[in-house]
């Protein structure tokens, strides 16, 4: 299975991925929207990467979209991960790599949707939280739930312990659903999605 991953910061779901890519996962491509430490592991490790850079308020974000559309095209990719990829990709991605696109997010989808899931679970006061791996829609967070996993909110908790606990699950479920996915093939039906184990 070809994979292109998009990251935007220091890149820990993408080492995992690196570490743990067998024989059925080839990552062709790693992409980002700025120079980041993600950029620095992919090269390390012999991955072809691209920047389609965004900067706030300058960049046209239609053509941004477009632009980052044809730069994912150009590896033909199987699936498309964002890892840790800070912007939201707009309908020109989604729709070209329709149900071909996850991310992964650090709470119990639907809840606590957006960039600020770890610090909305705490304040909320729930016990439990954790991370979902699903399909990427037009909507923020939205689309068909793949896999997730609990992680116990402590007492002590802080925003930093709380994340940090969530990326060590974070990484081992996205590593085990790409390997499920590269093997078994991801199916899509309406809001729900699963992997056919045999």
């Amino acid at each position: 299975m070809k994979v292109v991953i998009l990251a935007s910061g220091t890149g820990t779901l993408l080492q995992a991925v690196i570490d743990s890519a067998d024989e059925t996962i080839d990552i062709v491509a790693v992409g980002s929207d700025r120079p980041c430490q993600a950029l620095e592991r992919a090269e390390a490790a012999g991955v072809p990467t691209f920047c389609v850079e965004y900067m706030p308020k300058v960049t046209d974000r239609e053509k941004w979209n477009r632009t980052l559309s044809e730069k994912i095209a150009e590896f033909d990719p199987d699936l498309v991960l964002s890892a840790g990829f800070m912007r939201i990709i707009g309908p020109t991605v989604v729709e070209r790599f329709a149900h071909r696109i996850i991310n992964t997010h650090p709470a119990l989808l639907p809840s606590f949707p957006g960039a600020h899931a770890v610090a909305d679970a705490l304040n909320y006061g729930v016990r439990v939280t954790g991370s979902t791996v699903h399909v990427v829609d037009s909507g923020v967070d939205t689309g068909p739930i793949v896999a997730q996993r609990a992680v116990p909110v402590e007492p002590n908790d802080t925003v930093e312990t709380l994340h940090e606990r969530i990326k060590t699950v974070e990484r081992a479920l996205l590593v085990e659903v790409l390997r499920d996915i590269a093997q078994h093939g991801l199916t899509i039906d309406g809001r729900k999605a699963w992997i056919e184990h045999p």
